[in-house]
């Protein structure tokens, strides 16, 4: 595809996302590998254009991405004709999307459950909250479209219960405290979240539980639900958690990702309006590292 530059002075990876239907990441590795020409020429990303530049670039090819059931281990932990909790594996994406096409939790349900809400549409049903791919733990999935609105609704009002366990760097100074810090898109690098003035606000609580000198194991409480809030919360005040590939250090504790368990969750029935509280244990690799970190 070829574009003709009628405005100077923008980037060259903003104005191909600006331009065209390709996102600024997707620009940015196009540039990297030099599929991007500008006037014939290969520029970088902070080439600036200029006024009558012709740009080529390429259409990424779209993945397929499957609604199809399939038939994949799912730990249902409780499950009525309103609602279910599940406790996703560590690994497993949410829903389907570009890059995960299948496999996904999504995928699983589609296979175990009957009847799912479908206000989130073909992409996500049932779907009332996610959590990381890497991050493990406790998730509540609407069987129709009331208990959909009515979870949705409490996790708005910040009524919901969710509390995490994390093993994070460094030895925290207090046994307890908040963190309130607005977190939006990050400026340096658009996959990332960051502590930002532009943010929505976000409020993370946390309590010490155990202490390993140069980790210590956390729960932290949800009070908003903002993307990676967590990971970057902790890495905000200078005690990432460990094995977070985006937002921690590389020397680390050996893992499959980060070490964050969305262990307890609680939320008001739907229909009873009975309060109902889940706890999900650990996975077994955040639990040998525990033993391994109290031997020393």
């Amino acid at each position: 595809m070829e574009i003709k530059i009628e405005v100077a002075g923008a980037r060259l990876d903003k104005a191909l996302a600006d331009l065209t239907p390709l996102s600024r990441a997707v620009a940015n590795e196009q540039i990297k590998e030099g599929k991007v020409l500008v006037n014939g020429t290969v520029k970088k990303a902070k080439y600036t254009v200029k006024e009558g530049d012709i740009i080529q670039y390429e259409v990424p090819e779209v993945e397929e991405v499957s609604y199809e059931a399939e038939d994949l281990p799912l730990d249902i932990v409780y499950e009525d004709q309103d609602v279910v909790v599940v406790n996703k594996p560590q690994g497993m994406v949410v829903h389907p999307s570009a890059g995960h096409t299948s496999g996904t939790l999504v995928n699983a349900l589609l296979y175990h459950i009957k009847d799912l809400s479908g206000i989130n549409g073909e992409l996500r049903p049932g779907i009332v909250h996610r959590i990381d791919k890497d991050t493990s733990g406790l998730l509540m999935v609407a069987k129709n479209d009331q208990a959909h609105v009515a979870l949705a609704e409490e996790l708005k009002d910040k009524k919901s219960l969710r509390k995490y366990w994390a093993i994070v760097h460094g030895n925290l100074p207090n046994d307890r405290g908040m963190i309130e810090a607005p977190i939006g898109r990050s400026e340096k690098d658009r996959k990332k979240q960051a502590v930002t003035a532009k943010g929505k606000p976000a409020v993370t609580r946390f309590q010490v539980l155990e202490r390993f000198g140069n980790y210590t194991l956390v729960e932290l409480q949800l009070e908003t639900g903002r993307t990676h809030q967590i990971r970057v919360h902790m890495a905000y005040i200078g005690h990432p958690v460990a094995g977070d590939p985006a937002y921690g250090p590389k020397k680390t504790l050996k893992g499959q990702g980060q070490f964050l368990h969305a262990r307890t969750l609680g939320f008001t029935h739907p229909r009873t309006g009975e309060t109902l509280e889940f706890t999900a244990e650990v996975p077994a690799i955040f639990e040998k590292t525990l033993e391994d970190l109290r031997k020393g």
